[in-house]
Order: C-alpha cells, then sequence, then structure tokens
C-alpha cells in the first residue's frame, strides 16, 4: 500500500524569538499532537538540511515541513479539521501572505518512508511550479491516486474516483 509525503513551505512574520513566533511554536506542538492520532507515520526535521535558495530569500525565516501519512484521506482529513484547520485560519498571525500566488504545498505518493527526503521533497516542489499538477506532484484541488489516475476529495475526505 503506498503512502502520501507532504511538503510544506511559509515563512514567519517574525524572529523566532518573537511572542508571535514561539505561539506558533506552541501551537505547531499541539498540532502535531493531532496528527499523530490522525494517520502521521513520520515527520521529518528540517534541523541540519541545506535550503534551495529561492527558500531562504525572503525576510521571515523559513518554516519547511515534511511528513509521511497512511493515506490522502488521512491527511486531508487532518489538514482541514481541528487544531490544524484552526491553524490555518490563524496563519496570517505568524506566517507571511505572499504577493502572489504561492505554492505553500506539495503532495506526492511514495511506496516507503525510507523514499522520502527534504532532497525529494524540493525536487517535487520545483516540478509542481515547472509542470503544475501531475501524479509525480500534486495538491488537494488537483489530486491523483497511487496508479496515476485523477480523483476528487469530498469535503468529509472521501474519494471519487
Amino acid at each position: 500500500m503506498a503512502l502520501v509525503s507532504i511538503y510544506t513551505v511559509g515563512r514567519l512574520n517574525h524572529p523566532y524569538d518573537h511572542p508571535a513566533s514561539r505561539e506558533f511554536f506552541q501551537v505547531g506542538n499541539e498540532v502535531y499532537r493531532q496528527a499523530t492520532k490522525s494517520g502521521l507515520i513520520e515527520a521529518f526535521s528540517p534541523e541540519g538540511v541545506p535550503f534551495p535558495e529561492e527558500t531562504v530569500k525572503g525576510k521571515g525565516s523559513p518554516i519547511l515541513t515534511l511528513t509521511v501519512w497512511r493515506s490522502l484521506q488521512s491527511l486531508y482529513r487532518f489538514t482541514y479539521s481541528g487544531k490544524h484547520m484552526q491553524a490555518l485560519r490563524d496563519r496570517s498571525r505568524w506566517i507571511e501572505s505572499y504577493p502572489d500566488k504561492h505554492l505553500s504545498y506539495v503532495v506526492w505518493w511514495t511506496e516507503m518512508v525510507r523514499d522520502v527526503s527534504w532532497e525529494e521533497a524540493f525536487r517535487r516542489y520545483n516540478h509542481y511550479i515547472q509542470y503544475g499538477p501531475t501524479p509525480f506532484a500534486f495538491d488537494f484541488k488537483h489530486a491523483f491516486d497511487e496508479n496515476g489516475e485523477t480523483f476528487l476529495i469530498n469535503t468529509n475526505g472521501d474519494v471519487n474516483e
């Protein structure tokens, strides 16, 4: 059974030691606890990762996540429910808004957790930016199943082929 990986990218509005940034990380800990109960299999630390130049350019500090999930449905349900949904609603308090359309995440299928890496995440993200959604790299609005077939995710997290 294939697993789902997601890479997210954003920038903090303030330095790490600012009260708003500290609040972001505190909320992030609560969100992580929700994730571990919602199908999260693995979360990769960005510490020591050499970020691509486009990631480190800009005012705020980059905030990157890379996780692996049991299924696309569990990832989608987690993303749009509970503490994570509230964090998405409040994100402008912590995360810079982008003047242009900005891709904040990319999703892809993987067979094994050990195949997931930051290098792979950057490659998938760049592929999406260059070619748009494909079975290689996609988003929730333009999703693909593990066989590369297009499908829609309902708001309740179910899949319609």
